[in-house]
């Protein structure tokens, strides 16, 4: 099945931690940019990570379009012991660990937390169930940092190392076409 995903980047935490599944409010004062996102989108269903940052980011820019139940597997990655701690905090409690999982993302995990790979297993079980469940045509998610890159990732068919060379910004709209040839028609775009 070919689907276009309509990818965006939940609001601004200002948070300078590791947030994976710890529940931050976003910042969508910026009701301009807001705005120029949801008139940027199709008319399609909208779906988000059940936390907080995501699912009102995702109400900001709904407007008249159907609404999915919020989806727990797109939630971020789960840093586990170093949830809500600094790269410095945490490179300071496991400097082997936080180097091989940033210079090799793929199976490190951090201590009770989730490697790369298994956030993208369970990104992409999450898009397959949502692609079988809803009807033909475009899908706006509205996640974060890391669910995005999965899924560039998985357009693109590249490492999970490239894949952290991609930038995904606060309220940045990702275009993917999923399906045979899939496509990156656009990535981190801000409008």
């Amino acid at each position: 099945m070919s689907r276009d995903w309509y990818w965006i980047r939940h609001g601004p935490t200002h948070a300078k931690s590791m947030v994976g599944w710890t529940d931050l409010p976003a910042d969508l004062s910026d009701t301009q940019a807001l705005a120029r996102l949801s008139a940027a989108l199709p008319q399609a269903p909208v779906v988000s990570s059940d936390l907080d940052r995501a699912v009102k980011t995702a109400d900001a820019v709904q407007g008249t379009r159907p609404r999915q139940p919020h989806d727990p597997n797109l939630r971020e990655m789960h840093f586990g012991a170093w949830e809500d701690l600094t790269h410095d905090e945490a490179e300071a409690r496991d400097p082997k660990l936080v180097f091989q999982f940033w210079d090799q993302p793929g199976d490190t995990a951090p201590p009770g937390g989730e490697s790369w790979n298994a956030l993208a297993a369970r990104v992409n079980d999450a898009v397959d169930r949502l692609d079988a469940s809803l009807p033909p045509g475009p899908v706006i998610a509205v996640a974060h940092f890391g669910v995005i890159l999965t899924q560039v990732q998985k357009v693109l068919g590249i490492s999970s190392y490239a894949a952290f060379s991609h930038r995904i910004e606060n309220l940045s709209l990702t275009h993917l076409h999923m399906g045979p040839s899939p496509e990156a028609v656009r990535i981190n775009h801000l409008l």
